[in-house]
């Protein structure tokens, strides 16, 4: 609504002539006068010498149309004074010092403005509940503008700071509309065009054009216009798809609720820390906006548990399910061209969806909607709109295994890593070769929870305390090779470690690395790396690398030969790691796949032992560290 002309005569009397009550008020008359009539100059002269200050701009012209304004209790300020009434605040309840004591040793320049603001500010309000207009003369602009700040003096938080009186004069104008913006009587030039701005934002939507939908949905939401909420909220949750936005009732509409309940149901669920009394809550406020209870808790349950799975219907829905069935093994930029390719023919349930936000709560395909990728959704002509295609995303893994050598690609913890690789062999046969006893693969899993689900010996029966068990993300590296990862090792490697490779390789060719780091706690511990391959039962080739010793058995190929590969000219840990890691990826072609392994979803299982049992004259130790509050 700001423009660089602006007419207080116009602006004033539309506001009046579009005044009607607000519905809590219908006791009301049902014409008010808004305004008083104009102050000349010479009376406008007359307060600016006795303040001892020329006014600013846009106070002095609204004074001239009208001298003074009822703002019906906008935060709390019901009515502000002309020219006679106005006077300077002069800080009666000592706010100056409490400010100035929060200042700190490097304030920054905002926070200087607001503590000097209350002993030099121009207070305008002459009825209000205990909240204060405050011009500041210390805080202007280019355009000789002051700063107006509305303190509610009742609420215990920081006063709400606009650039100038006229901004505050178009906000305050702003919510008498979103007050009144569920009226079905409330209708008038101004809430039209701001409707028709809905429209038009709507179809910009759908042609792909959301960066000029946006500022439409932007300004029409500050009328509170109906439509302009839930479209926006789309928008900036693709955009952002790791910020949690509200959908009102449109999860409660059985057209919409299972692509946008899931989405609310996100929250809820958090990562996994569920409380009862959250739920609860959760469920409450749903069904109170129409949902039927046990669909928001199967919902509910779904997501926090990992198993909700997004399926809408026709094409887009089987691409859908294709691009699940790659990313819920690893290939996380397959099934994003998957759906990428699919976009345009996607159709939404009903005209209040302009984007297919439900993919963000899938636990296996929602980990994929990055910003970037939320931006080339959101860019992409779908549902009948037209327009050219956006430049595509570029995928996000790289290539092979060196990528895990490169701490800052990914999460810092993975400096300790283990994995087996089982060539010919589906990922859901993995626990059948090296799972514990009984040992299922469970709904897909982040990260973090895979950390810490690995289970410790003295937390459970019946496991030894020398073993090693570890919890292991499944996936597919490529169309060869299945593999079972282990980014969070807590044991580190010793003569009692037992690499997994000959009972993974019962079918076919099997490789286990396991990478340990040098150990803080082991400060004379150098870092050290295993490697071995077997094929149909047995061990063709095995090696370990501790600093400069080194540990073979078998006939290693030259190009992993580890006397290459761990030359001391060479460079230091890193460089031999990552010209390991190269040589695997070239001699036996396997890889890992780097986004669904630090931020998406995959199966997981727990193994069988890491490490043997101890033999006659072996020794281990287990160190278990426990806090105690004083």
């Amino acid at each position: 609504m700001s423009t660089d002309t602006f007419n207080w005569h116009d602006f004033l009397h539309r506001w009046q002539e579009e005044w009607v009550p607000r519905p809590d008020e219908d006791d009301e008359p049902l014409v008010v006068p808004l305004n008083r009539p104009g102050a000349d100059e010479a009376v406008i002269a007359a307060a600016e010498e006795r303040l001892g200050q020329r006014l600013p701009p846009s106070y002095r012209e609204f004074l001239a149309v009208s001298n003074g304004w009822y703002v019906e209790q906008a935060a709390g300020i019901y009515r502000l004074g002309g020219a006679a009434d106005i006077d300077w605040f002069r800080d009666p309840f000592d706010m100056t010092p409490l400010y100035e004591e929060g200042l700190g040793h490097d304030p920054r320049e905002e926070e200087v403005l607001l503590a000097g603001m209350w002993r030099r500010a121009l207070r305008l309000e002459t009825d209000s509940d205990m909240s204060y207009a405050l011009l500041d003369p210390g805080d202007t602009d280019q355009d000789g503008e002051w700063a107006l700040y509305v303190h509610k003096g009742w609420s215990g938080e920081f006063p709400d700071r606009y650039p100038s009186f006229r901004a505050y004069m178009e906000a305050m104008y702003r919510s008498f509309h979103g007050d009144r913006a569920g009226s079905p009587e409330f209708v008038n030039a101004t809430t039209r065009a701001q409707d028709a701005r809905v429209d038009e934002a709507h179809a910009l939507a759908l042609h792909g054009r959301y960066e000029e939908a946006l500022p439409l949905l932007q300004e029409a939401l500050s009328f509170g216009r109906p439509r302009s909420g839930v479209l926006l909220s789309q928008l900036r949750h693709l955009l952002a798809p790791h910020d949690q936005q509200g959908y009102g009732l449109l999860g409660a509409d059985p057209r919409y609720l299972p692509e946008i309940l899931p989405v609310e149901a996100m929250a809820a669920a958090g990562r996994g820390a569920r409380r009862p009394d959250h739920d609860d809550h959760w469920v409450g406020m749903m069904t109170a906006r129409g949902a039927a209870r046990e669909t928001v808790e199967a919902v509910l349950g779904a997501v926090s548990e990992g198993t909700h799975r997004y399926a809408p219907r026709g094409p887009w829905g089987r691409a859908v399910a294709e691009a699940r069935e790659s990313a819920l093994w690893g290939a996380t930029d397959a099934a994003w061209r998957v759906l990428r390719d699919a976009l345009p023919l996607w159709e939404p349930p009903g005209p209040l969806l302009i984007a297919p936000v439900g993919l963000l709560a899938d636990p296996v395909l929602g980990p994929l909607i990055t910003p970037e990728r939320g931006r080339e959704l959101l860019a992409t002509p779908r549902a009948g709109g037209t327009g050219p295609a956006p430049e595509p995303v570029p995928d996000l893994d790289p290539p092979g295994l060196s990528w895990l050598a490169e701490p800052a690609a990914y999460r810092q913890s993975f400096d300790a890593y283990r994995c087996v690789w089982v060539e010919g062999t589906d990922p859901g046969r993995l626990p059948a070769l090296i799972g514990e006893e009984g040992a299922e693969l469970s709904a897909p899993t982040d990260p973090d929870t895979v950390a810490r689900r690995a289970p410790r010996p003295h937390e459970r029966e019946g496991v030894e305390l020398w073993e090693d068990r570890a919890v292991v993300a499944v996936g597919r590296a490529d169309a060869s090779w299945s593999f079972a990862f282990d980014g969070y090792a807590h044991h580190y490697l010793s003569d009692l470690s037992l690499s997994p490779a000959v009972a993974a390789s019962a079918s076919g060719r099997a490789v286990a690395v396991w990478r340990d780091p040098r150990g803080s706690s082991w400060a004379d511990r150098p870092a050290a790396f295993h490697l071995s391959v077997a094929e149909r039962g047995e061990e063709l080739y095995a090696f370990t690398v501790r600093g400069t010793e080194i540990r073979r058995s078998g006939v290693i190929p030259e190009a992993l030969d580890p006397a290459r590969l761990f030359h001391p000219e060479d460079g230091g840990e890193a460089d031999a790691e990552r010209r390991l890691l190269d040589a695997l990826h070239t001699e036996l072609g396997v890889s890992l796949p780097r986004f669904a392994l630090t931020r998406g979803r995959l199966p997981t299982f727990t193994t069988r032992s890491w490490t043997r049992a101890p033999g006659p004259g072996e020794g281990f130790a287990y160190l278990r560290f426990e806090g105690h509050r004083p």
